[in-house]
């Protein structure tokens, strides 16, 4: 039997063990912490990120999931409390959303500063004020140049998946930076569907053997300084926290492959496999394309299917991994087709665009193409973005196609619902 025979045997036996349960997001992403067998969660709950923390408060309780708990007075203490951790060796996740991302914002801009592979779920919500504790994506794009790895689920399953991956992600010696694994609030958060368990035997082998403080190796014993004062007009110090913020940038650009490669692992290994960087759907023989980003993906698909089947050629993009930015394989993509719209669930304020368009831009740049392209804003504050409103999207994203001039406004999808 060739290799390839043997390993497609293997993903096969994988997927067979699987046990097959309904879980919703929050659950689903408190399973896969379990089964990448943490050794310290830190949490504080927030809406709509609560039933999370109180999911893995049971694994613990419960015997499913042998780690230490740390209720935590507030976020900024359940990021410190991590730091600590890691330091010490310990492989450590948390999760939070909106007000709390904001309170813990000062460890959360050090740990990958630090290089901590700290897993953490954003569970996105918009921000305030007006006062909202409903999803969006406002939270998680506010911070997105602190120096983390973000990425974006679809689905309940692709939760599940990719918490484990974001553990072997973090800790890969070429990258040492913390993780985000950003979840859509209310429709990701509490949405139940179908999931399927990979038997913890497999997640074992998959993740290895844990490696996790080798850059810094904290012990009592050998005393040493953690972060001290850095940088200023003389001696030593401006090279220094130059080489650091460019070991950072390295580390962030290495992941882009990691990212790939742990995907191309887990699928080998569980026999399920998602786009790492970026999914192209329809897109090989498009003339215009949307894009979209977290679990609005699959109401757009849907209506790229019926527009497909009413006769246009329309493709779709999803962004997986937001942060490091997928330049390479979005000018792969954007290569194929001649008008875009952009779907972004949050708000740029100083383009008056979508976050991901603004950055979509930067890659046409690049490209050295113009298209006409369109940002499009929907899905704030918990607003729903349906086919019908995707359907809005791709009618004006071929008019752009068809010659229509490029609005300087974003379009608001929810404005008159």
């Amino acid at each position: 039997m060739t290799t390839a025979t043997l390993e497609k045997a293997a993903a096969a036996e994988a997927q067979r063990k699987q046990k097959v349960i309904l879980a919703e997001g929050n659950e689903a992403a408190a399973l896969g912490v379990a089964l990448a067998r943490p050794d310290m969660v830190s949490v504080y709950p927030i809406t709509p990120q609560s039933s999370l923390v109180e999911h893995l408060a049971k694994l613990i309780a419960d015997g499913r999931m042998d780690a230490d708990i740390v209720d935590a007075e507030g976020e900024h203490s359940v990021l410190s409390v991590l730091q600590g951790g890691a330091l010490a060796g310990a492989r450590t996740y948390t999760a939070t959303c909106g007000p709390g991302l904001a309170f813990m914002f000062e460890p959360y801009f050090r740990t990958p500063g630090m290089r901590l592979p700290i897993v953490l779920t954003i569970v996105t919500r918009d921000g305030i004020t007006p006062q909202s504790v409903w999803g969006g994506h406002q939270d998680a794009m506010t911070v997105r140049e602190a120096g983390w790895i973000q990425v974006y689920c679809e689905s309940v399953q692709e939760v599940l998946d990719t918490t484990v991956m974001a553990f072997k992600i973090a800790e890969h010696h070429d990258v040492m930076l913390p993780v985000n694994v950003c979840l859509d609030g209310n429709y990701l958060s509490y949405g139940a569907s179908r999931v399927e368990m990979p038997d913890q035997a497999d997640v074992d082998e998959f993740m290895g053997e844990k490696d996790v403080n080798w850059h810094v190796a904290l012990d009592p014993l050998r005393p040493m300084a953690v972060d001290p004062l850095t940088g200023g007009t003389t001696g030593k110090g401006p090279q220094t926290f130059v080489r650091y913020r460019k070991g950072q940038c390295a580390g962030m650009q290495n992941a882009l492959r990691v990212i790939e490669e742990v995907h191309a692992d887990w699928a080998k290994r569980i026999g399920r496999s998602f786009a790492p960087l970026v999914e192209e759907y329809r897109l090989d023989d498009a003339e215009f394309a949307i894009m979209t980003l977290g679990s609005m993906s699959g109401a757009a698909k849907d209506a790229v299917d019926e527009a497909r089947d009413a006769g246009r050629k329309v493709g779709l993009i999803k962004i997986k991994t937001f942060s490091p930015f997928p330049v390479e394989a979005l000018m792969k993509a954007l290569g194929k087709v001649k008008a875009l719209g952009v779907i972004d669930r949050s708000v740029g304020f100083r383009w008056n665009c979508g976050p991901m368009y603004q950055e979509t831009l930067g890659v046409l740049y690049r490209l050295g193409r113009f298209i006409p392209s369109m940002s499009f804003i929907g899905g704030l504050a918990g607003a729903d973005i349906t086919i019908p409103h995707v359907h809005r999207v791709i009618a004006e994203t071929e008019a752009l196609l068809n010659g229509t001039a490029a609005p300087t406004e974003p379009v608001w999808l929810n404005e008159k619902d």
